[in-house]
């Protein structure tokens, strides 16, 4: 297996006569997802019969014919994904109304009875491709409700519907995430039967069974529903995260019902649960548009990049993922007005993120485990998420400074906790050094993955982080200075 970055510290034996690693503190994240969390900004991309007849869920008796995208080019959809800064892709391969991306041997309602490519094209395995080719993770989206399918309801749609799942799980290469939608059951064509079919969300699916499934096909791969079991949705689609937002989770069915994708107190995903049952980070997931399909009349509403830095902050910067939908257009690209948007952004994110102001500064704490250099201030500026400063177990609350040599000016601050050792930090606390003494400018709950900071320029050359309550002794693997370019604010 393929181990990220957080995972080689603790590999590395440590010699005698040295401190010994702290223990790991409450639940703790697996390798696959502490690889989904690294990557923290990706793309969704919604396209179906949807995009063509103006809808945002299909009823399922849209013709395949309807889907003739005249200039559809999968490298394009990519490059405008990767120039934005993002590291991955979900595509949605089913939405609601049926039509599958890809010609399912299982299936007449695809892309193969379509026009497009003259019904021999195969729009997973383009934009697959182009994700490999551009250095893109690459993920699909298989929606349980299918309201074309005509034993939808019944135990058939459920082989159905796993054997589109191996299709998707071993045709397409490393898949990184799959996305289960809570959407299930209502109205819908079945087959020409135009009638309401409601399941039992908790049985009907035989989660279980699926989720073995991908395990087996696809082991480095996170599943999202409203309950996991990887990752969990934010529970809102309005781009942002709770304040704070902790990894841990416990989900609760609703009206007393078992926990379930589509029955679940959703909301409570917001902000988690610090004493939470599982690991289970949240995903930010929200469109550039008011709509997740393409509608001419939307053109004009495109998010502005002031608008997406906003919720990157309120949602990577929360310690949560952020999967922005970028719809294609009919014409199978993505509107200009869009790439506009995405590319004033990601000039912005660049501007911002690739110089650390902290970068070379002298950090000193009032604390090091066992006065080890492996765990020495340093490790928070040192450019290295594997390496994090750490304190003695008796040292729950602790300070770092970090002294520039002279003053910067910055105005976003980005902490890392480093998560094979668990979410550690309960409350946390910023200042500044101004007028000859430490003056506070900021303070929180949570840090976790990853919490951004930001507000008025500041100016100085000293800035302190203060753990001012921690469940466990800190392990910060970052502690940086940022600045913001003006138009950004």
């Amino acid at each position: 297996m393929t181990l990220s970055v957080f995972s080689l510290l603790t590999l590395v034996p440590f010699a005698a006569g040295v401190a010994e690693p702290p223990k790991p503190f409450g639940v703790l994240p697996t390798e696959r997802q502490l690889q989904w969390q690294d990557l923290e900004f990706c793309a969704f991309i919604h396209f179906t019969v949807n995009s063509f007849t103006d809808k945002e869920w299909g009823y399922g008796d849209e013709s395949p014919a309807v889907f003739n995208p005249t200039d559809f080019d999968a490298d394009a959809i990519v490059r405008v994904a990767r120039d934005a800064g993002m590291k991955g892709l979900v595509l949605t391969c089913k939405h609601h109304d049926g039509f599958c991306l890809w010609p399912s041997k299982y299936s007449e309602h695809t892309i193969a009875k379509s026009p497009w490519r003259g019904g021999k094209g195969d729009m997973v395995r383009e934009l697959s491709d182009a994700c490999r080719k551009q250095g893109l993770k690459f993920g699909v989206y298989l929606s349980p409700w299918d309201r074309n399918h005509a034993e939808y309801g019944r135990p058939a749609y459920i082989e159905y519907y796993r054997n589109q799942l191996k299709e998707l799980l071993t045709n397409y290469g490393p898949i990184f995430e799959v996305w289960f939608d809570g959407a299930n059951g209502g109205d819908g064509y079945y087959g020409g039967a135009r009638e309401t079919r409601n399941i039992d969300r908790a049985t009907y699916y035989g989660w279980e069974t699926t989720h073995q499934i991908v395990r087996e096909l696809q082991p480095n791969a996170v599943m999202f529903s409203d309950v996991g079991p990887d990752i969990r949705w934010v529970g809102n689609e309005s781009g942002y995260a709770g304040d704070p937002c902790w990894p841990t989770y416990t989900p609760h069915g609703k009206d007393g019902q078992p926990p379930c994708p589509g029955q679940s107190m959703y909301q409570e995903g917001e902000h988690g649960h610090r004493d939470g049952q599982y690991w289970l980070p949240a995903e930010v997931c929200v469109s550039i548009r008011p709509g997740w399909f393409y509608h001419a009349k939307e053109d004009e509403k495109v998010r502005t990049p002031q608008n997406l830095m906003k919720m990157y902050f309120e949602s990577v910067g929360r310690g949560a993922a952020l999967l922005l939908n970028l719809p294609p257009d009919q014409r199978g690209r993505i509107h200009e007005n869009d790439i506009a948007s995405l590319r004033e952004f990601g000039d912005v994110l660049k501007a911002t993120f690739g110089t650390d102001l902290a970068k070379g500064a002298k950090a000193t704490a009032g604390n090091t485990r066992g006065n080890d250099s492996r765990y020495a201030a340093s490790r928070v500026n040192d450019g290295d998420r594997s390496t994090y400063w750490c304190t003695d177990d008796s040292e729950l609350t602790a300070e770092l400074t970090l002294d520039l040599g002279q003053a910067a000016t910055f105005n976003v601050v980005s902490l890392r906790e480093y998560l094979p050792l668990g979410v550690r930090v309960d409350d946390w606390a910023l200042d500044q050094w101004s007028d000859g003494a430490w003056k506070e400018f900021a303070k929180g709950q949570a840090i976790g993955n990853h919490r951004l900071w930001r507000g008025d320029d500041i100016t100085t050359n000293k800035v302190r982080l203060r753990i001012v309550k921690g469940a466990a002794c800190p392990a910060i693997s970052e502690f940086a200075l940022h600045l913001l370019p003006p138009q950004a604010k």
